[in-house]
């Protein structure tokens, strides 16, 4: 049977702790001043098992105004409410803020609890129409009420029922990617840091390697043993109440607002493009306020395209990507300014004029459920699990929209994999009038020429340009390499090699044929010569012809017997015998014989 989590939420003095503790006979209030005033400051956490056999987790939250920062740091992760209202006292000032909250987090799946109802039992019929109408905007406007009184034990049964039923039809989450919002941490004699909060993403498993996200660079930790609801655990599935005991890292130095997640999964940004989901639009200028997300409250610039499109720039970064939900409040008063959508959370610097007005063109027309076409299009060219860190891809193995190509793991824009071929094509073959000798296009000038993110890209836009590739060097299929104005002086070297094959040419008589390194080099390319080492010049032929007389020398042979057999010197011989001992074609046995190789 699957684990549920459910915050409370609703007015100060509403009864919300004390509902929890009558359904689960357990203190949500974990300090010592708050059962002393009766007053939740900050969040508390019970759990009981369901009629039905499911394991529920309460997290309690503050209703004061004072502590609406705690309050949404509970809601925030949480996927069902019970939203809490006294039938004595009615909808009040904060119950409206919480009800902002939960409009601006989209929680769909809820309760509505009118408790305290045997203290006005002439009021329920007038507070339930108060409730619905207040709540008409929000994901709870159809949600099932029961009315209870804690005190008295009546509605509770009812609550669990109706509970039961909520939680039988919430969606089970998709598993995704681990991000853990932490909500609190302290050290435990002889386990010690301890870390808690909810899972509702991701798989949890004694033993993980996580990364800890928080106020500074990101620390590896590793999950040493892990508890729900007091029950030690080796594996746990969203959505649960978890316990971690952490190892590299200190509980001081772990915050309500970091975040686990596994490492490279998940992009950190400090600026994002959002658009308002609830509340008042968006001002004309610019202003600071504090933005909500999981459990982190961070503050952060806002500043606005339109009405309904802003930048925000964070002032530490966090873990976020598009359709992420946040709460935006005023830091200057105690009430929920309203709800925004992450649209783009790595978006484009501005700095030319009208780049703001062409941004909120681009983000009205924006899905919140993202387009990976438009990502690849504005990039050119992105790495599959980028994509997928950023939340535009949901899986590997995802299949490309039809204008974009695949290049291993690249996903890259057609018209600009286009634009890619078709300048490589254009340089090579402008090298190739420009220098006929040239080997072709080095790939490291290929990369340079198209601004290519990675080397790896070089290959396939080779490919794709259907262009050829030899020794490093990019050319086209068609080029074999001419010789121009030194083709007389090549016939001329091969006239001469052909009467006497194992005579290579002095330096001097290769300077007075104007036949240089990179002359020589493009002849090679074309079959027409072979070089071996210190300067030797050779027909391709002349192995061959050197296989033929040494197999008549009696076996093994000395390297004078070969120059003297080959007619030619120690100077082309070495390194003619070198060159057949590569190929296999002979075998040296010691520094002074050879054989040849059957």
């Amino acid at each position: 049977m699957s684990a549920y989590v459910v915050a409370t939420a609703g007015h100060v003095d509403h009864g919300k702790s004390t509902l929890v503790r009558a359904l689960t006979g357990m203190e949500p209030d974990r300090w010592e001043e708050e059962r002393r005033r009766g007053l939740t400051i900050d969040l508390g956490y019970a759990w009981t098992t369901l009629p039905s056999g499911r394991d529920v987790a309460f997290v309690d939250v503050p209703g004061h105004e004072r502590f609406l920062g705690n309050m949404l740091a509970g809601l925030g992760p949480a996927p069902v409410v019970c939203f809490v209202v006294a039938v004595d006292e009615g909808w009040q000032a904060q119950s409206g803020d919480h009800r902002d909250a939960v409009a601006a987090l989209g929680i769909e799946h809820g309760v509505v609890v009118l408790t305290r109802a045997d203290r006005a039992p002439g009021r329920t019929a007038e507070v339930l129409a108060q409730v619905r109408a207040e709540l008409a905007g929000t994901g709870l406007r159809d949600a099932p009420v029961v009315t209870v009184s804690a005190l008295e034990g009546t509605g509770l049964a009812e609550l669990r029922a109706t509970l039961d039923d909520v939680l039988a039809r919430t969606p089970a989450p998709t598993g995704g990617r681990l991000r853990l919002w932490v909500d609190r941490s302290f050290t435990i004699t002889g386990s010690g840091t301890v870390v808690t909060g909810t899972l509702t993403a991701g798989t949890l498993r004694q033993g993980d390697r996580l990364q800890l996200l928080g106020h500074g660079e990101a620390v590896p930790v590793v999950v040493r043993g892990m508890h729900s609801r007091n029950v030690p655990h080796t594996a746990l599935e969203p959505c649960t109440r978890v316990a971690l005991n952490l190892r590299g890292v200190s509980a001081a130095d772990v915050h309500r607002g970091d975040a686990l997640v596994t490492p490279g999964t998940w992009p950190l940004t400090d600026v994002l493009d959002i658009r308002r989901s609830t509340g008042p639009t968006f001002p004309d200028t610019a202003e600071h306020l504090v933005v909500h997300a999981g459990t982190a409250a961070v503050p952060a610039r806002l500043s606005p395209f339109d009405d309904e499109h802003a930048r925000l720039v964070l002032d530490r970064p966090l873990p976020l990507v598009l359709g992420d939900r946040l709460v935006l409040r005023d830091p200057g008063s105690r009430s929920v300014l309203g709800g925004a959508r992450v649209l783009d959370a790595e978006p484009p610097a501005l700095g030319r004029r009208g780049d703001r007005a062409r941004r909120a063109a681009r983000l009205a027309g924006m899905d919140v459920r993202g387009d990976v076409r438009v990502e690849v299009a504005r990039r050119g060219a992105v790495q599959a699990q980028h994509l997928h860190r950023l939340g535009l891809l949901p899986a590997a193995g995802a299949v490309a929209p039809d204008d974009v190509r695949v290049l291993g793991e690249w996903w890259v824009h057609a018209p600009v994999l286009e634009s890619w071929t078709q300048r490589l094509r254009t340089a090579v073959d402008e090298l190739h009038a420009r220098d006929p000798l040239a080997a072709g296009l080095s790939r490291g000038a290929a990369r340079d020429l198209l601004a290519l993110p990675d080397a790896a890209l070089v290959e396939p836009v080779v490919r794709g340009a259907g262009l050829a590739q030899d020794g490093g060097h990019i050319r086209s299929p068609q080029h074999r390499g001419g010789l121009g104005a030194h083709e007389t002086a090549v016939r001329e070297l091969e006239r001469r090699l052909g009467a006497e094959p194992f005579r290579s040419p002095e330096a001097d008589d290769l300077t007075a044929l104007r036949l240089g390194a990179r002359e020589l080099a493009a002849a090679e390319r074309t079959g027409r010569l072979l070089r071996l080492g210190d300067g030797v010049v050779l027909l391709p032929t002349a192995p061959a012809l050197a296989m033929r007389e040494l197999a008549r020398l009696p076996q093994p042979f000395t390297t004078s017997q070969a120059r003297q057999a080959l007619g030619t010197s120690r100077r082309v011989a070495i390194p003619l015998l070198e060159h057949l001992d590569a190929r296999g074609w002979t075998r040296r046995l010691d520094a002074g014989h050879r054989t040849v190789v059957r």
